[in-house]
This record gives structure tokens, sequence and C-alpha cells, in this order.
């Protein structure tokens, strides 16, 4: 016995589907099936996946779609016409062509709740289609169940007219639990005797096995958002769905065999072929009578003009023999017009000043796209490989991915849209799937368990883990899995959701280009996120299988940090700086790495990296290079090697002489994976090419490969005169390098970057940060960070000011001097409830009216609809006014001045209404009234910048303690330990709480706790809490001890002993003064006023118990004992040993 499923659902039919491609295709080879339809709803998401599985499995894939048809016109959007459900099924290619078409209309066109189409649509693209009447949704299924025969021979003659009786089947389900199906089923029976059209058995497959019955029915509970114990819900329950084998199904339809025949029949019918492989590059539009190869050589002998200042003819042999080498492998790869596509767009992208990047990927390895424009890094200078980015002997599309400054990527996919049409570019779908976490939650949710129960649980799963994984590693997992039956069946049914997807989004970059129209490719949708976006139903993988042209847009961060800081700089300085001329030997860059000041450095500024950037002592770009390398899991282990090599600390013993040129500018380590291609060209002979191969099969870890590619290199090295004991000790050398080895050629390009980032950072200090902060001001987290590092630097950053501040982050420009100054000015739009519009609004009219001089003044100004109660208060808090009126008096008065504000509104809109009536010229505003108060006290201030700015600004509550407790550990330290319950103390400002009830029904609280450099959680069990709950609210002040944790990679405090701090404690601490330290500065000779004041202003950002003495020698040498205390900070020690040198700052201990 033989059966076909031909109604199935994958997991791509989203929340209703549970059965993953590969577990479906399995099953159907296990059932002995020899063809298998997929028919997922409204969608084609899995169709070539699908057709992959099923050609591995020798298995038949029939191509299908569950479709949405509605009697009305498609683009009616009327909720009472309720669209049926159609099986359609491609017998011929010309039928796939439909299916794209048809799909695609129904979500660019017939979008409405569902993607759907309508009958006339239908008949225009049905040729090549099969079609089956699906479930009782379906166009017979609907009249039959209400009786309306009229209804039910209107859409039965649709039918047959659009695909006759040899194309049309009758669908029969059994559903036990719905008694509808029985009476579709006799009505169906007698329309295919009337008709004769054919009968067919399905079982609207939504899961494998019978035993998925209840995770599906957990996976129907989160597409309705229902919990397992509601009432009168979807669920499938009571019917087995699952792909049943074909005995199974016969039996459910033994009184009608032609039902399961005919599936077999409709197989042997579907023969449709997807081209796989076959590379599909558009043309480019090369200058008339020019082919694409010929056009591509001249921009590219065009660019070693450029480049190098000298023609091709005049060039080095090097550069000549390589130039010809790769036009010649593009010609035979037939891959010119690809980069013609992308040195178009690229550089035009330059010529409208947006930031690109100098390369990416392995693409900065090729001559002609330096030489074309595509990249900005030479190849020759940097000794990269073409190899690496086209390999001529293992022909694939080249892969070249583009940096553009994320603010303005979409313009340049906008670009490509308008110059190859909207209807032949897209972007990519990718699947949002069912995480382990978010599985436990969401699982724990259906089932009715506690908010708590679930959270313990998902804590316990370390990041970018399976469940599977994790209750192997997780010790604590197992044992809870094992001893508490809840926890099991809750791990148990999330490990059956897990993976599956959950909802579709846009890929951050992937982007296709097409010769033809899209959707002889693909089926196409709008974006989730962007209705006006069209993205691929097919996701990357499938999208590249089909060889279509895939690039990637990454709209990088950093490269509008240096865009924004250049402009500010020529702003302020009137220097236009030229990135692509500074030179790369700075000492003032390098010494700012050694020092290790790295926020905000690209790819340099994590804790781990800094500490090693400290300990190496770069001196130049290759060091750089290298650590971009190196600093990644696998390669991390070589770090100290390679500092010891730099520090000349460690002399490499190499193998063979031929290594030491190879390996000596990487200290006998293989960083790259470059080297280890050379290694293999210049000891086994191997050409560039099959050493890319070797590379590849390397990475893989195919072992039948790995096998292979040992025995050629090894007898290639005997060969060439190694002996075979010291061939397998190179082999065994290079064996992990080529594993981990990185990509020399995108770690240069990124290596260019974080110099450029820190050359800016080190000559134009307050241009960097400020571009900094902009491009983080939506993250309170890394502006706070970056306020501290300010600090460090000597800048202050002050609130935002109706006045001074612009849209953004600003340098602060001495008015007098024109000089730049060490202030950041926050901006308008940083403030939370004031947008950019009406930070434009106040910005435009101070231009044009000069600054506000008084409240009354900026209200009568500000005509604008947008400064609003919520904006206006917002300003206010803030401290944005400050400069205008006080701001308690503003506070207490807001009424009035919203008051004051729509009558001057309404009298400025009368006037321009009455423009010739005969009224004064100037309308009598009435005088604006405020009542006297209480100033605000330092305290509701700093809280006020909290809540509008996100984080305290002009001061904060803790810093007046931090020396006071030398025994806490500042935050900012904490993040780079390790926990293992290690003993912590800590104090600071709590700025979050959340309080749970536990399993047991007891409170515990996680609070966030913040000092002046940084934050943390606190983790606080009940036991704790209950001896002090009234100490866990926001704005306390507390000290803490407890165990530092990392469990699951972040720092978090779990909390011993906490005590409250209070102005009382302080008072006590600062009168025992001769229990602190003592800082004694020996100041220079020249010591003026102006070093002196400096000195003042950076010792009064760090207070605290430590009483400051001045040694000053101005002939005789004088100790003065100033009235200023500060902590001991190791960053004020830093600046103050930059400034005053080692020997001019002593602590002297208690």
């Amino acid at each position: 016995m033989s059966f076909v499923h031909l109604h199935t659902h994958s997991h791509y039919s989203l929340l209703d589907g549970l059965g993953t491609v590969p577990a479906l295709v399995a099953a159907a080879k296990r059932h002995r099936m020899p063809a298998l339809a997929l028919t997922d709803h409204g969608a084609m998401y899995g169709l070539v996946e699908f057709y992959q599985e099923c050609l591995k499995h020798d298995i038949k894939p029939i191509l299908g779609v569950e479709a949405y048809l509605t009697d009305g016109p498609m683009t009616d959007k009327n909720r009472d016409i309720k669209p049926y459900h159609i099986i359609l099924l491609a017998y011929s290619s010309a039928g796939y062509k439909n299916l794209l078409l048809l799909t695609t209309r129904a979500h660019l066109e017939g979008f409405y709740y569902k993607p759907r189409f309508d009958w006339e649509t239908l008949a225009r693209h049905s040729n090549g289609l099969l079609a089956l009447t699906a479930c009782l949704n379906g166009p017979l299924s609907r009249p039959i169940i209400a009786d309306d025969t009229a209804l039910l021979e209107t859409n039965l003659r649709k039918l047959l007219d659009i695909f006759g009786t040899e194309n049309l089947y009758l669908e029969l389900q059994i559903r036990p639990s719905l008694p509808q199906q029985d009476k579709v089923n006799a009505a169906l029976k007698k329309l295919s005797k009337r008709t004769g059209a054919g009968l067919v058995a399905t079982n609207d497959v939504h899961y494998v096995a019978p035993e998925d019955a209840q995770a599906h029915d957990v996976l129907l509970c989160l597409q309705t958002k229902a919990r397992l114990s509601d009432k009168n819900r979807m669920s499938y329950l009571g019917e087995d769905v699952s792909l049943m084998s074909a005995e199974a199904m016969a039996e459910q339809f033994k009184d009608v065999p032609e039902a399961i025949s005919n599936t077999l029949a409709i197989a042997a019918r579907c023969s449709t072929e997807i081209t796989l492989g076959k590379i599909n590059i558009p043309y480019f539009q090369s200058p008339a009578g020019k082919t694409g190869d010929e056009y591509l050589q001249e921009l590219a002998y065009g660019g070693v003009q450029r480049r190098y200042g000298h023609s091709v003819r005049d060039a080095s042999n090097e550069l000549r023999q390589r130039l010809d080498y790769e036009l010649d492998v593009i010609h035979k790869t037939g891959f010119a017009d690809y980069f013609l596509i992308v040195q178009d767009f690229v550089n035009w992208a330059k010529q409208n000043g947006i930031m690109v990047g100098p390369g990416r990927g392995s693409a900065a390895g090729s001559l002609v796209s330096y030489l074309i424009g595509i990249t900005n890094i030479d190849p020759l200078a940097y000794e990269l490989l073409f190899e690496r980015f086209l390999n001529p002997e293992r022909i694939s599309m080249p892969d070249i991915d583009m940096d553009f400054a994320d603010t303005e990527r979409d313009r340049v996919l906008h670009y490509v849209e308008e110059k190859y049409g909207k209807d032949h570019v897209a972007q990519i779908i990718t699947f949002g799937t069912m995480a382990a976490r978010a599985a436990i939650r969401d699982v724990g949710r259906v089932m009715g368990l506690s908010y708590a129960f679930c959270d313990r649980i998902a804590k316990l799963i370390p990041g970018f883990t399976t469940l599977s994984d994790s209750l192997e590693k997780v010790r604590e997992l197992k044992t809870l899995y094992d001893q508490d039956e809840q926890a099991k069946r809750l791990l148990d049914m999330a490990q059956k959701v897990e993976g599956v997807a959950r909802h579709t989004s846009t890929h951050a970059c992937a982007v296709i280009i097409t010769k033809d129209l899209l959707v002889e490719h693909v089926p196409l949708q709008y974006s989730s996120s962007d209705p006006d976006s069209i993205i691929s139903q097919y996701s990357m993988h499938p999208v590249e299988d089909l060889g279509l042209l895939k690039m990637d847009f990454l709209g990088l961060t950093n490269l509008t940090i240096l865009q924004t800081a250049i402009e500010i700089v020529e702003k302020t300085e009137g220097v236009k700086i030229a990135l692509d001329s500074l030179p790369l030997n700075d000492e003032k860059t390098f010494r700012l790495l050694q020092r290790g000041e790295t926020t905000g450095i690209f790819q340099l500024e994590s804790d781990g990296m800094t500490r090693y950037l400290k300990k190496l002592k770069p001196t130049e770009i290759e060091d750089i290079i290298a650590m971009v390398s190196l600093y990644r899991p696998g390669p991390m282990e070589f770090i100290e090697e390679y500092i010891a090599g730099k520090q000349k600390k460690h002399t490499p013993q190499y193998l063979h002489p031929k290594l030491a040129s190879i390996l000596s500018k990487t200290y006998g380590i293989a960083v790259y994976q470059e080297q280890v291609l050379q290694i293999a060209r210049d000891l086994a002979g191997f050409s560039y090419g099959e050493a890319d191969i070797l590379r590849r099969a390397v990475g893989k870890k195919i072992k039948k490969l790995l096998a292979e590619q040992s025995t050629k290199m090894i007898q290639g090295m005997v060969e060439r005169g190694i002996d075979q004991q010291t061939a397998e000790k190179i082999w065994d050398f290079i064996l992990p390098f080529a594993r981990y080895g990185f990509n020399r050629s995108h770690a240069a390009s990124y290596a260019i970057i974080a110099y450029q980032t820190a050359y800016l950072k080190a000559h134009y200090p307050a241009q960097f940060m400020a571009a900094l902060m902009t491009a983080d001001r939506d993250n309170t987290e890394k502006i706070a960070k970056q306020i501290r590092e300010c600090r460090k630097m000597g800048m202050t950053v002050q609130l935002p000011d109706v006045n001074e501040s612009f849209t953004n982050f600003s340098v602060v420009v001495d008015e007098e001097t024109k000089k730049v100054t060490k202030t950041i000015r926050f901006g308008l739009s940083a403030i939370k409830n004031v947008g950019e519009h009406i930070a434009k609004v106040i910005i435009q009219e101070r231009k044009r009216g000069g600054k506000f001089a008084t409240i009354e003044d900026f209200l009568t100004r500000i005509t604008d609809k947008d400064l609003n109660k919520k904006s206006l208060e917002s300003l206010v808090k803030a401290g944005a006014l400050d400069s205008v009126s006080d701001r308690s008096m503003l506070m207490t008065n807001l009424e009035n001045l919203l008051q004051f504000s729509r009558k001057t509104h309404q009298q400025s809109s009368t006037k321009q209404e009455n423009l010739f009536a005969d009224l004064p010229l100037s309308p009598k505003f009435s005088k604006l009234k405020l009542d006297t108060v209480e100033p605000l006290s330092t305290m509701q201030k700093l809280s006020f910048e909290k809540e509008l700015l996100g984080l305290y600004i002009s001061d904060h509550p803790f810093k007046k303690y931090a020396g006071l407790l030398r025994e806490a550990t500042p935050i900012h330290e904490l993040a780079g330990r390790s926990g293992g319950n290690q003993p912590v103390m800590v104090a600071g400002i709590i700025s979050a709480v959340k309080k749970i009830i536990t399993k047991n029904g007891k409170p515990m609280m996680f609070a966030t706790i913040e000092d002046s450099t940084g934050s943390i959680e606190v983790v606080v069990f009940p036991s704790i809490y209950e001896e002090q709950p009234q100490l866990w609210a926001e704005h306390t002040l507390i000290k803490i001890r407890g165990a530092l944790s990392d469990k699951d990679g972040v720092p978090k405090v779990l909390a011993d002993v906490a005590t409250l701090l209070d102005e009382s404690q302080l008072n006590n601490l600062k009168n025992s003064d001769e229990s602190h330290a003592k800082l004694w500065l020996r100041l220079p000779g020249n010591y003026g006023k102006d070093e002196l004041a400096g000195l003042k202003s950076i010792l009064q950002r760090y207070p605290g118990g430590m009483s400051v003495y001045l040694i000053m020698k101005n002939g005789a040498e004088r100790r003065i004992k100033t009235n200023i205390r500060v902590s001991d900070e190791p960053t004020l020690l830093a600046q103050l040993k930059e400034s005053l040198g080692t020997d001019g700052v002593i602590v002297e201990p208690t």
C-alpha cells in the first residue's frame, strides 16, 4: 500500500504547523512514501528548503500552497467577506511560476488580514496548477455546510471553468470531532459522480507524529494568546493531524479507495523542477559599444592612475601581473557585471556624502575592487589574497558586502531600487524562531505556570544554547528536571516547540538584485516592520542556492560616528579631515590605545580587548589587525603569545625555515587564513585556489575531505624536500589555525576603521565624543559610560539648554576666542517627549530672533503645536529652560505657562485670520504671572534629569559618598571580573526595582543599583528582603554586601546585608578627617593661574575623603593645604599623573 500526503503544513505555517521541513520529509521516508507535498498557509517560505530536502532523501517534491481565495475583488477590504481555503499544486514549471505570481499578488495587492487573491486572478494564473478543494473552509465545503445550493453551484462552476475535471480534485478528510466533515464528504462524493472530478484523501497534516499533538495544542495557544485551561479555544485535540502512514490513511478511507490511489496519480503528474546553482547576475548598462569586461578593464586602468599616480604601463611588474590575473579570472567566471553593479552604487554613495567603509570580508583582497573604488585598502600593501575572495578553481558567487553609515544605508538602497527598478530589487526575509528561554516563558504561560517559576528556569539556561545542551551542561537545571514534575513537563514541552518559526522579519542587510523580474524567481510580500518595503519569501540560503545576486548592505554606526565627528570638526575648527590621508603611524593615536582609552573605538572597546591592548602597547597598524583577528573564541588563547613576541619576551621556533618568512610578522602564530594558504602554497606546492579548498575543508571539519587534504599536503611537502615527520608536524601545527584563523582582508579593513576612530578621539576628543553620544543617544547605558569617559578625559557634559543646545550633542565653542572648549552640551532631541521636530523649531527660532531672554520670550516666540504640556514639562524638568528662568519656579507654574502659551498662540492666530481687519498692529499679550516657590532640592533636580534624560548629568546623588566608602568596589570594575560568588561590597542609589513572588509564595526583589561609575543588578532573596522591605525602593541610597555571580554571563550581586545611607552618616564620616589618606601634588615652577584653575576643575569632579595638599616651588618650596577633598579613584590619579608626572602625585596613606 502506498499513499502521498498532498495537504501538509510545516512550521512555516506560522504558529499553526509544528513540524520542520526535515522532520516531515524524514517521516515520509520512514513511511516509504514516493512523494510529499508542502502546502503552507498563504506563503511559499519553505519550498526551496523542502525541494532540496526531498531530493536528498529520494522523495519527489510536490510544490504547493494552501491559498486564500476571496469572492470579492482582491483589492476590497471587507471584513464580511471571509476568504476560502484552496490547495494549489504545481504540476509543471509553468505551474510553479504561477504559484510565485499568485502568492506575490495575494500579498502585495490582496492582503487584508490574510494574503488573498480573487477568482479572476486565479483564472489568469491557473496554467500548470492542480486544485484541491481544501478543508471545511474550502469553496465547496462552506456552502455545503450552510446548505447554500446556489453558492455551491456557482463556486463549483467557477472551479470547473478554471481547472476542468482533469485538474480539480474534491478533498476528503476524516474529522471525528467535526460532524460537518461527514456532511461535506458525502456531498463531495456525489459531486464527484456528477461532474467527473476526482476525489482525493488528505489529512491536513500539522505535525509529524501523534505524540506531537499536545505540543501542537500549545503552539495554537501561542497563536491565539490563549491558555490550555481556556474553554472554547481553538484546538485540534481529538483529531490526529499527523503525517500518517499509508496504511493508516488507507484504513481511514477504505470506503473510497480511489481517493487514496488518486494521491499517487497526482504525484506522478507533478514534475516541477527548481533550477539551483545557476548564477543569475543582472546586466550592468556599460557605456555604448563596450562589454562589461571592457568597461571594467577601463575603470581598473583609470584606478591605477588615481591610486598610484602613474599609468598601467609605468606600473610595477607585481601590480601589472596581479591586475591582469584578476581581470582574466573575472572575465572567465563571468562576474564583470557584478563588479560594475557594486562599484556603481558604492561610488554614488561616496559622491553623495555617504560614508562608506574601507572594505569588508574577503572582497578587500581584490586589487580590481580597490582600483574601481569598491574597497579602500591596498591589497598589495597589506598582502591580501585575491583567491580568498574569488577562487578560479572553485567557482562560486563572490561575496562583496558593503558597510555604509547606518543613518544613510536606506538612501543607497533607494538608489539601487531606482536604478534597477523596484520589481528587480528586494530585501530578504528572515524568520524569528522560538529560542530556548523564550520557549520556556511562552510555554509556561500557556500551561498556566507562575511567572516566577518560569523565569527561574529560563535564567538557568545560558544564552545562545539549546534546551537539550542546557540539560546536559547545567547541573541545577538537570536536578530540577529530575526532581520537579512540573519543571519536567515544562522543559519537555518547550523542547517540542523550540526552534519553530514564530514570525517573519527583514534581514538586517541582505538584498537581492535580479536580471529578470523578481517574481520570476521568488515569491514576494511586504515587510512586517515596514509596509512600504518588499521582501522575498525565500530566506538567504535558498536565495543563494537559486543563484541570485545577493549582497549585504550593512549599516555601521561607527561610520556614522566618523562622518558626524568630521562634520563637527569642520564646523568648529574649519578643518576638513580626509580619512584616507591620515598617517597610520600617529604616536598620539597609539598612545591613546596603549593607555586603554578605548571607549567608542570600533572593535577595541570591550573590557577584555582593552586589557590586552594595555599589555600589548600597540605601535603599528599590524598590531590592530592582529588583535581584531585574535580576540575571538578559539584564537584568543594565542594573544598572550603574540604579546610576548611583540615585547621580545618570546622567540618563536619554526618547524621549517620557510615558515619564518610567512609567520615572522605575527611572531610565529598563524593568525590569518591567508598565512595558512601561503604555507600550503610555499611548502606543499598548492595553488592559492587549491589552498582555499584546503581552508574550507578544515573549517567545515568534514572527515573525508580532511583526510584527503592531509594526504595531499603532506605528500606535497615531502615531494619538495621536507621529511615525512616534519611534514606531519607542520600539518598538525596549521590545523587549529586553519580552523580558527581569521580573514586578514576583513581584519585589515576593520582595523583601519578602528584606527580612524582612535585618531579622531586622540586629536579631536570633544568632537569625537559628541559624535559618539549622538549615535548612542537612545541608549542611556552607553551614554552614561560615555559621560564617565568624558570626565576621565577632563571634559564636562552640560544639561540641554534652549539657548545653547542643538538637535544632537554638540561641542561648546568659546564665544570670545572661538576655540573649542572641553565641554559637550546635551542635544534637545535627547530629552524624552521632545522630538526632533520641536527641537528644530526651537533652534530655527533662536537663529532667526536670537537667544531667548525670558520664559515669556520663549513662550511668545515658540508657537508650534508640538510645544504641548508634555514637551514643555520635559524641557523644564531636564533643565533646558534654566537659562531663562528658575527651574523650581517653572515646575510649580506649569499650568500658568501653558495657559499663557495658549492665549499667546490664539492671539497670533486671530491676528493672521484678521490680517486685513481694522485691528492694532500688535496684539496685547497678557503678562505672564508666576507664583513664587521654595527652590527644588538637588535630589529633586537630579531625579528630574534621570527621568527625562535617562541619567544624572549635573551631579550624581551618590557622588558625595563615593570617597567615604573606600571599601566599596566601583561598579564599573565588576564588569571585567569573573563571578564565582566572591565577596563584594557595592554602594549606590537604587534606580529600578522589580518585585516577584516565588514558587513558595514569598516576595523577592531584583534591584538595579548605580554609583557614579556604572550600574549592576542586585538579587534580593526572600530572607534578605523580608528583613528590611522598606530599603528596596527607587532613589534609596544603599550599601550592600554580598556575593558576585555571573552564572548567565552577566555579573550581578547576590545581596547578604544591606544598609541605608543617609546624611547623618555622611556628616559623621566627613568629621573623621584623620582616618583618610592625603594626596600631595607637586606642581612645576611655571604653574600659573590658568593651570591651577584647570587642576581645581579636575579635582572637584572627584569628591571624597582625601585631603589635597599642593607642593609649590617658586624659589622656596611651599606646602599648602587646600579645602578640597577627593576620592582615590584610579581615573583621577591617572589623569593627575599624566599632567604632573608620576613623581608629582603622591598618596600618603593613613
